[in-house]
Parts: C-alpha cells; sequence; structure tokens
C-alpha cells in the first residue's frame, strides 16, 4: 500500500510538471476541458489566419472554461496537406480542408476544383449551405472521419496579362501562354479557358512576365498586389474562374466526445469566423481593383457567360466529370 501510495504521488507530481511545461493534453486533460488543436498554414496577416481567433473568442464567451483552443499558424503543428489523415487518426481536432484535399478521398467532390462552377462568394455560401453541402459532407464524413463546419471564401481568381488585349471570350485568349501551377488539374484549366497553360514554380512568375517568357498569369487579386506583379502586367481581365473556397472541419473523434449543446457552440464559433474572413475578403478584393486602376492596369469584364458555358463544356467532355454524380452540375447553377 506503501509503493502504490509513493508511485501515486510521483505521478501526480509528473502530471502537475507536465502541466508546468505546457504540454497540451496534459493541460487540457487535467483542467477538465475539451482540447481543441487547430493546424493550419496560413501565416498571421492573413484573414483565414485571424479567423481562428474569433473562433476561440466566441468560443471563450458563449462556454467560458469549457474548451482549450490552441491555435497553431505557418503549419508549425502539421505540414499543409497533411491535416485530414491527422485529424481522422485524432492527433488534430480542428483545421481547414480544401476541396482538392477532399477529392481524394470523395471523387465526387472534385467538382469544386473545376472553373465556373461556384460563380460568386454568394453562391459558394448557397451551394454549401444547402441541399447539395448536406449531401456532399456527409460523404466526407463517413470517408474523410471529419465534418465539414463552414465554408470559408480565400478568393476569386483572375487572368492577369503582360500585355493588353481585348478578351470577351476564351477563343480570345488562344496563343496566349498562361502561367498556371503544375499539376494536371491545374494545366487542364488553363486550357478550358482557352489559353496554352505554362507551368512555373510561382517565385519564377515576376520574371517570367519581365522577360516575355509567359503572358500572363492567374491569381486571386490580392496575391497579384502582394507579389507585385502589377509591375510587370498591364491588365487585369476579371474572368472569376475559380471562386476558392476551404472548409473549417472538426475530426470525428472530436466531435463525438462533445455533448450536443459544446457541439451547438463550436458550430457557431465556425460560422462566426467563417463570417468574420468571408467579409474582409470580400471588402478587401473590392478595395484592390481601385488600386490596381491606380497603378496604372487596364481592369476589363470579359463575357462571363461565353466564359463560362464554354469552361464547363470542356470538362463534361473530360475524364473528370465521370465521377461527377448525374445533374450535379446543373443543380449548383440552378442555386440561387
Amino acid at each position: 500500500m506503501k509503493h502504490f501510495v509513493r508511485r501515486s504521488l510521483i505521478a501526480g507530481a509528473a502530471g502537475l510538471a507536465l502541466l508546468a511545461a505546457g504540454l497540451p493534453a496534459a493541460h487540457a486533460q487535467s483542467a477538465g476541458k475539451v482540447l481543441l488543436r487547430i493546424s493550419t498554414p496560413a501565416v498571421p496577416d492573413d484573414w483565414h489566419a485571424k479567423m481562428w481567433t474569433v473562433f476561440k473568442e466566441s468560443l471563450d464567451k458563449s462556454a467560458p472554461g469549457e474548451f482549450d483552443v490552441q491555435i497553431n499558424l505557418n503549419a508549425t503543428l502539421f505540414k499543409q496537406g497533411t491535416e485530414p489523415a491527422a485529424m481522422a487518426r485524432g492527433n488534430l481536432e480542428l483545421s481547414s480542408i480544401s476541396a482538392f484535399d477532399i477529392a481524394k478521398l470523395v471523387p465526387e467532390f472534385s467538382v469544386f476544383t473545376a472553373g465556373y462552377i461556384i460563380r460568386d462568394p454568394a453562391h459558394q455560401q448557397k451551394v454549401f449551405n444547402g441541399p447539395i453541402g448536406e449531401e456532399l459532407f456527409k460523404s466526407v464524413v463517413e470517408k474523410m472521419e471529419v465534418r465539414p463546419l463552414s465554408t470559408i471564401y480565400l478568393g476569386t481568381r483572375q487572368v492577369n496579362l503582360r500585355e493588353a488585349r481585348n478578351v470577351r471570350t476564351p477563343a480570345d485568349l488562344k496563343g496566349v501562354k498562361l502561367r498556371m501551377p503544375g499539376s494536371k488539374e491545374w494545366l487542364f484549366l488553363g486550357e478550358a479557358l482557352g489559353a496554352t497553360p505554362t507551368p512555373l514554380a510561382f517565385g519564377e512568375v515576376y520574371l517570367g512576365l519581365k522577360t516575355g517568357t509567359i503572358d500572363g498569369q492567374d491569381n486571386p487579386l490580392p496575391t497579384v498586389r502582394a507579389a507585385k506583379f502589377y509591375e510587370v502586367t498591364k491588365q487585369l481581365v476579371l474572368t472569376n474562374h475559380l471562386v476558392d473556397g476551404i472548409f473549417i472541419a472538426v475530426s470525428n473523434k472530436a466531435w463525438n466526445a462533445m455533448t450536443p449543446a459544446q457541439r451547438t457552440k463550436v458550430t457557431a464559433a465556425a460560422n462566426a469566423a467563417a463570417q468574420y474572413n468571408n467579409e474582409n475578403r470580400i471588402k478587401e478584393e473590392a478595395q484592390i481593383v481601385d488600386f490596381f486602376k491606380k497603378e496604372g492596369l487596364q481592369v476589363t469584364n470579359p463575357d462571363l457567360d461565353a466564359f463560362r458555358k464554354a469552361v464547363q463544356a470542356t470538362y463534361q467532355n473530360s475524364e473528370y466529370a465521370k465521377v461527377w454524380p448525374k445533374g450535379l452540375v446543373d443543380r449548383i447553377n440552378n442555386t440561387r
């Protein structure tokens, strides 16, 4: 009995030492709180990094003392792309996952990696907060062991050209060497836009535009400004060809361990974080257009219907569309 008491005292002292060291699991368990570790590759100044602070503050307000929310930015806890597997194993509670991440295990979700599927941020929210999102998210829960809670707007990709030209339809981009990320999915999108897709590392894009190795590139407008591509280009064509998004997701293990009241509070916190990100990112994008105009760039609007019809037709006749449920694209298009 004495030995047992002694061992218990030693274990207790070790537990206190772990608490003092700040080890997350020991801290959460001993304090009786629900541990919510968050991993994201986002940098501190980005809206989808700041939104996690909104998430934490929302939970602190609605459920004081119930949750231990630990935010890890800059991919310091898990590398980008490894978060879904970590959540499925139960090594991570929360993260933001992309449509590309999801499509690896839920092939029908690849529809959201195609051009002109989502029209704008408002359409994005209606699709994922409605019956379509509910149906597809069920597959995510079953196949990935994670549960999407809210949809985050990441930005809308536009075409940025070295020399100005009249661009109304995809035919007007014929012969344009358009830099795209190097994967086959991205290169297919560049081809569907009517251009000649040219893979090039992001770090080489500025020089490529300056020297004429490429004729243009595509990115959300905040990236165009941050990378100073406006210094070596003359035109922005607001093609709106890919409305990009990610999803705040929680591991099934963490979700199942919560009470119904806790789940409601976590979902509300995720929605508050999404709203914060979405409102600020949309506001920033609107202001950036004026910035580019002041820098001397031509900002033009093509025939979006012509682009949308041509790009969607290209996808519908491709291998990608074979895994999309019948009628899904029409249902997305008809969501208003």
